[in-house]
Parts: structure tokens; sequence; C-alpha cells
């Protein structure tokens, strides 16, 4: 985590079957900091499936933004695990990455306002 700069990493198990990477549960930095750090306990005897949390929240590709971020509130986390029709995980969703799109929403009514009033002024002088 310290050498690729991320706090945040989701715990995947390969199905047998199919091969799908499906999440079992999500290691934060925090986990490490208040489980292992705190507790003065040695890292070395410990495994990843000690202190990750499981099962994870996750959302589907198919959900909307809205309802990913009703998912973050409610579970208070910063970041969810997306997973596919499959159960498999495609990627992540962030609340920086959220909130991109909710800035970029937020341009495009401005703009469109601001539109507005400059094409009503050049019409109706």
């Amino acid at each position: 985590m310290r050498e690729t700069h991320v706090g945040y990493l989701v715990v995947v198990e390969p199905d047998a079957a199919d091969g799908l990477q499906r999440p079992v549960g999500v290691l934060t930095d925090r986990d490490i900091v208040i489980t292992v750090v705190a507790r003065e306990i040695d890292p070395r005897t410990l495994r990843v499936g000690d202190i990750m949390t499981q099962p994870p929240v996750t959302v589907s590709s198919a959900d909307s933004l809205p309802q990913a971020l009703r998912e973050m509130r409610r579970f208070g986390v910063r970041r969810l695990p997306v997973i596919g029709k499959h159960g498999e995980l495609v990627g992540i969703l962030s609340l920086d990455d959220a909130l991109d799109t909710v800035a970029g929403e937020l341009r495009n009514v401005a703009g469109s306002i601001h539109n507005e009033q400059v094409i009503e002024g050049a019409l109706r002088p």
C-alpha cells in the first residue's frame, strides 16, 4: 500500500468455475492503524483476512450514482467496490470520483443558465 500510495484494497477470491474475481473483503489503511498499530499487534502474525472488513459493501455497475452515494452515506464509507452482473469486481467508486461527476453536472447547469441569458440578450436587445 505504501509503495503504490493507496489506502484501500479490495480483497478478491477467484471462482474456480468461471475464473472471475469476486470481492470478499476490503482492507484500508485505517483498518491497519486501528486493528494492528493501535493495539500494538505484531503484523507478521496476521494475515489480510484477519483484519479486512468483510463482507464488503458493494454496488452494482447497473446502479445509479445517487444509489451509490446513498450506500456510501448509509455505511459511512468513501469507496465502494463495483461489481458486474456475475458478482465480479469491475472497479472501485470513490467519493472523489462521485464529486467530480456531480461538479461536472453543476457546471452544465450553470452553463445552461448563462447561455440562456446570453441568447435571450442577443434575441431581445
